[in-house]
């Protein structure tokens, strides 16, 4: 034991004498924390909107200001034709075109039916498919609100019904996308700076030439690799406190369910990936080949995660490869405990699966150590 303690506490000294990784370690997850919370989402706003009103009437200009009013369109201008709205958009000045037809008014009046015509910038096919649902709900109630107005009522008596919808929103009251982003971000930030710096460590030494000094000294290879991943366990740690308290103070992200549930299982997450950077590490040479490895992996495992997109979107074949990866599951338990409210039996199949790929992963890492004594 008393090994170990000076292989941490040597550990430890050599972190804080290393001023380029200080500011890894605390400076960059709490700017990467703030920044990506704020750019991170999905929401799609300032679309930038044209119009072409062939009619002119009041149902038109009625119609034009409920997207004027809309928080999500920047209407930029009236154009005179559709040729040149359409010019516009080539040019990138406009993604939304929508083009309103001659006696708009008078055929809603006479046949209750009309079309109107709208062109979307589909470059980008996820912000497209946002953009049709929005003008599609303005245009629904739009017409919703039109109907009441243009129904003809031969007795007084009779009044048109209206029927409201009062939604209920649970887990996420305010439909604020930084509430569903902020917890996964966590995790990210966890993974990397824990991957990279346990990844770069032992090759570092590689590289300085004292990892054959130590492996020449009595020092057992358990004792060894114990002491110089544990310093990199209590970072992990430390980060998901800080990133916890930033939410919070920041963000006010809720925190409904267990932080000690939560510790838990960061605990034991942080195992996997001090095992695969320890893994990494055993198979390099350098501290810049232990840097690619670790970014290749990374990458793909938070592409597959569901952090910025649904697994239930993806193919079969990639739903079935992400049962391999680690984060997946950290991502669901963060945002089960933290916006749910789940209890540890919630969680028990998440954690019973990053405990088994605790105790493989690092069971390779030591197994593939070599150390001569």
């Amino acid at each position: 034991m008393k090994t170990i303690l000076y292989i941490v506490q040597k550990e430890f000294k050599q972190i804080f004498r290393n001023k380029g990784m200080l500011p890894i370690i605390f400076v960059l997850p709490l700017l990467q924390l703030v920044i990506l919370s704020n750019a991170a989402t999905f929401e799609v706003k300032n679309i930038k909107f044209g119009y072409v009103d062939n009619d002119r009437t009041t149902t038109s200009r009625a119609l034009t200001e409920k997207f004027t009013a809309s928080t999500y369109f920047n209407v930029l201008t009236n154009f005179t034709s559709l040729n040149k709205a359409s010019a516009a958009m080539l040019k990138g000045e406009i993604d939304v075109v929508l083009e309103i037809p001659n006696h708009f008014e008078r055929d809603l009046q006479k046949e209750k039916y009309n079309n109107l015509g709208v062109t979307i910038n589909a470059i980008d096919g996820a912000a497209a498919g946002v953009e049709n649902v929005y003008i599609t709900q303005i245009i629904q109630r739009f017409n919703q609100n039109l109907k009441v107005n243009l129904v003809q009522i031969p007795d007084q008596q009779i009044q048109p019904i209206n029927i409201k919808t009062i939604p209920l929103f649970w887990y996420n009251e305010t439909l604020n996308y930084k509430t569903f982003m902020v917890p996964g971000i966590l995790v990210l930030l966890v993974t990397m700076i824990t991957l990279f710096l346990s990844g770069m460590n032992i090759v570092r030494e590689k590289e300085i030439g004292t990892l054959e000094q130590i492996n020449v000294t009595p020092i057992k290879k358990s004792q060894f690799i114990v002491g110089k991943l544990f310093p990199f366990w209590v970072i992990g740690i430390g980060l998901l406190t800080i990133g916890l308290i930033l939410a919070k103070v920041i963000f006010n992200i809720p925190m409904i369910g267990s932080l000690l549930l939560m510790y838990l299982y960061t605990s034991i997450y942080i195992f996997v990936v001090l095992g695969i950077g320890l893994f990494i590490s055993n198979f390099t040479e350098t501290q810049q080949q232990a840097m690619f490895i670790s970014w290749f992996f990374v990458v793909v495992f938070i592409l597959m995660s569901g952090l910025f997109t649904p697994i239930e979107s993806m193919p079969k074949w990639a739903q079935l490869i992400t049962e391999f990866n680690p984060i997946k599951y950290f991502v669901e338990v963060m945002r089960m405990v933290m916006l749910k409210g789940s209890g540890f039996l919630d969680i028990l199949p998440q954690l019973l699966k990053t405990a088994l790929y605790a105790f493989v992963i690092n069971g390779l890492a030591v197994w593939s150590y070599k150390k001569t004594n």
